[in-house]
């Protein structure tokens, strides 16, 4: 693809990556077929190809102001990243899009309501207190969702039944007989509020296999749902806090490993090198951080799963996050693990499209993520579960919203067939004997 990037904008990074991005491309369209939003909706526009030209033509003419209409077929990406699966030719889609969405930010006037909403969103979500009590409020008008305007009830509806408290403390966590590894776990934000067990359940498991865990205070959200809503310097303040406090631990007593539990904490911490690719003060200790970001079930993998202490013979649908198959790359070793823990793995139809949530995008985009929600709960209700497994709390929230199915993070079930207890949300009726 040809560019026409203005050159005294081609001294800014941003810019440089982008045009390389977009020469990538040669227009072959293979993206469209694996696009959630154009299988929905039909628009070329709302394809990556599409807004690939959107975004190319923001670039070009930066300096003039951004069309309302691109900025809808922006906001409508879920940044799935499924094309970049699909792409023969490689093109970095997720490095061009939250350039566009940053540019949008910069220089596109919202309406007030997109604002503040968008605005609250950056603000609330990344501080679990913050969250925690806004959760509680939600939870007292939940009973009047119906009566509530339809995007309004549908966030109504993603709002769990009781809010959970997190730790935020430094925790040290010391692994069962000889430490084998020690590692840094990443504890979040919104996931310690919405379900602890989790990081709970991933404790468990890593000390059982001798492994040392310490959750550093002063880590926090990873910046993702900044990044994505564009706002680039809460985002970068947010991983810049990250890095500080690991490269503490680092200094302290090697790490052998940075481990996240939420695929799309992880997609986002393994980029970091790449956002402070410019950054004199920054960039090597952001790619040193990248380096060692692990998904738990990478690093299990790696470091090899004990033989299972629980025979269930449950059936799992393992839901496979965008963020984890296609941000990530990582597909056989949450099933690998799974499968060696006892469980019998079940694929889900159309496995490759997402299933709505996507950070806070069934929040600003309730119509298309109800279709996607949908869409896959049809698919996974279809073979008949006892139980779906994924490794994104984002995903659990949606789809355990639509489906009776009991929905659990993969860590959870690796940990009560070593040894661990049975995950609450798992009715006993469920174990197949």
């Amino acid at each position: 693809m040809q560019t026409k990037i203005p050159p005294e904008r081609m001294t800014e990074p941003a810019f440089v990556a982008s045009e390389k991005i977009l020469r990538t491309c040669v227009h072959c369209g293979f993206c469209t077929a694996t696009c959630p939003t154009y299988v929905l909706l039909g628009d070329e526009l709302d394809s990556p190809r599409g807004r690939i030209y959107l975004i190319k033509d923001m670039l070009e003419n930066p300096d003039k102001p951004v069309p309302a209409t691109t900025v809808t077929h922006i906001d409508r990406c879920l940044s799935c990243l499924s094309c970049m699966t699909t792409c023969p030719s490689g093109v970095n889609y997720m490095h061009l899009v939250d350039h566009g969405r940053a540019h949008i930010e910069e220089h596109y006037r919202r309406p007030i309501l997109q604002r503040v909403t968008r605005s609250l969103l950056a603000l609330i979500l990344p501080r679990p207190r913050l969250f925690r009590f806004v959760l509680t409020g939600a939870q007292i008008l939940k009973p009047l969702a119906a009566y509530l305007p339809p995007k309004l009830s549908r966030m109504m509806s993603l709002v769990p039944t009781k809010a959970k408290h997190d730790r935020a403390r430094q925790v040290v966590s010391p692994a069962e007989g000889t430490r084998r590894y020690r590692v840094a776990l990443l504890s979040g934000c919104v996931q310690p509020v919405l379900d602890p067990e989790i990081n709970a359940a991933t404790v468990r498991l890593l000390n059982r296999h001798g492994v040392e865990v310490i959750q550093s205070a002063d880590a926090g959200c990873c910046g993702a749902l900044a990044h994505h809503l564009g706002k680039s310097n809460a985002s970068h303040e947010a991983a810049r806090r990250n890095i500080a406090a690991w490269t503490r631990e680092i200094e302290a007593d090697s790490l052998d490993a940075i481990v996240i539990t939420a695929s799309g904490c992880g997609t986002t911490i393994k980029d970091y090198g790449f956002m402070f690719r410019s950054d004199p003060e920054w960039s090597q200790a952001a790619a040193k951080i990248s380096s060692l970001a692990k998904d738990i079930t990478e690093f299990l993998a790696a470091i090899g799963l004990q033989a299972p202490v629980t025979a269930t013979g449950l059936r799992v649908a393992y839901h496979s996050a965008c963020s984890m198959q296609h941000g990530q790359r990582i597909s056989r070793p949450p099933r690998e693990l799974l499968a060696q823990a006892g469980f019998n793995i079940q694929e889900i139809p159309e496995g490759h499209l997402c299933c709505g949530s996507a950070g806070t995008y069934n929040l600003l985009q309730p119509d298309i993520a109800k279709q996607l929600l949908e869409r896959k709960v049809a698919h996974i209700e279809g073979i008949s579960p006892d139980v779906v497994a994924t490794g994104n709390i984002g995903c659990i929230t949606q789809l355990q919203t639509g489906t009776a199915v009991p929905v659990l993070h993969t860590v959870q079930l690796l940990d009560w067939a070593t040894g661990g207890p049975r995950p609450d949300r798992l009715p006993a009726a469920r174990l197949r004997r």
